[in-house]
């Protein structure tokens, strides 16, 4: 299955590679032409990121979360987060200062923080803070909230209960008709959102949610490739909730063949690569269109098997529980 799904990657890659870019535009084309030219003249993207204050075990999230934060500030975009020197939200913030002053970049520094006083009071002795100038202050929690949510996208990095609660709090915010509605991308690194997924999925699949705009990406590396692709499909961000469910849609579908040829050749523009990729779908490219599929499916598989692996891990806890209830059962009280 691998093999093949490589051989047909391969040959749509270097078919899609090839497209003249000189071609005759027609009208079929002229939407796209449109989009191209507005994402041109788009001013920088907002992403606020959701993360935790603490730093989790084992030095994994931290490694992700500080190149995500490099990420962020490799596609130029600004961060947008919750004020915090520690934890993941300070490593992204941490990685997106590092890249800024690497790569000389001219201007501010591209990171909001927007907290509350009692939250700056708890955080303000943390050198790091120091060097972010552009810091609001809200009156409440709920402002804090709201003024955060003003961003383009919505990345949810490993967090605790405070993240919980943003997730919580966007979701509803959005199904209510109170938030408009936005991309969302888990940052699953090591498949921390996992139990949190299925539980979305669940909620939608019984009736009690509406399924959610979300995009799901194992690590910093898909990360970018992520926000390549939302940066294309959304030159802005469109108010209709169907329409922003259907790029993301379109986003998920497409984004492990994109990352397939991203990880063949690194240095390809994943840009032009979506734009030659709507080129060849609009002229009924039936080879890539199985390429594409075949990608899809291949990672939804590899998805699956993580899902088993979890699910082993909670029967494998279940079980040892079980085993030591019955244990304590069998004993004789003295």
């Amino acid at each position: 299955m691998e093999k093949q799904v490589g051989i047909a990657a391969k040959k749509a890659e270097e078919q899609v590679l090839e497209q003249p870019r000189t071609a005759q535009l027609d009208a079929s084309h002229e939407p796209i032409l449109a989009s191209f030219k507005q994402q041109i003249a788009q001013p920088k993207r907002r992403v606020f990121v959701a993360g935790g204050s603490h730093s989790g075990y084992g030095p994994l999230y931290l490694r992700e979360a500080f190149n995500l934060g490099k990420k962020i500030a490799e596609m130029d975009f600004s961060l947008s987060f919750g004020l915090s020197g520690a934890g993941i939200m300070g490593a992204v913030a941490r990685g997106v200062f590092h890249t800024w002053v690497k790569k000389k970049y001219k201007g501010p520094l591209p990171i909001r923080a927007i907290t509350t006083t009692d939250y700056l009071k708890m955080v303000q002795t943390h050198p790091f803070i120091e060097k972010i100038e552009d810091v609001v202050v809200s009156h409440s929690l709920e402002e804090r909230k709201n003024n955060l949510l003003r961003s383009d996208f919505i990345l949810f990095a490993p967090g605790g209960l405070g993240t919980l609660d943003e997730l919580v709090y966007d979701c509803l915010a959005m199904q209510d008709g109170f938030l408009p509605f936005k991309p969302f991308v888990f940052f699953n690194v090591g498949g921390y959102y996992y139990h949190i997924l299925e539980y979305l999925k669940e909620m939608h699949a019984k009736g009690f949610a509406m399924s959610m705009p979300f995009i799901v990406v194992e690590n910093s590396f898909e990360a970018g490739i992520a926000f390549d692709m939302l940066r294309f499909y959304f030159p802005t961000v469109p108010t209709d909730k169907d329409e922003v469910q259907s790029r993301v849609a379109t986003i998920t579908y497409q984004l492990p063949f994109v990352i397939e040829q991203k990880r063949r050749r690194p240095t390809m523009s994943v840009r032009k690569l979506l734009k030659r990729l709507q080129y060849a779908l609009a002229a009924g490219d039936e080879k890539l269109s199985e390429a594409l599929n075949e990608a899809y499916l291949h990672s939804e598989i590899k998805r699956t098997y993580g899902r088993l692996r979890k699910t082993g891990k909670d029967t494998a806890y279940a079980s040892r529980k079980l085993r030591g209830l019955k244990t304590g059962l069998k004993r004789k009280p003295k």
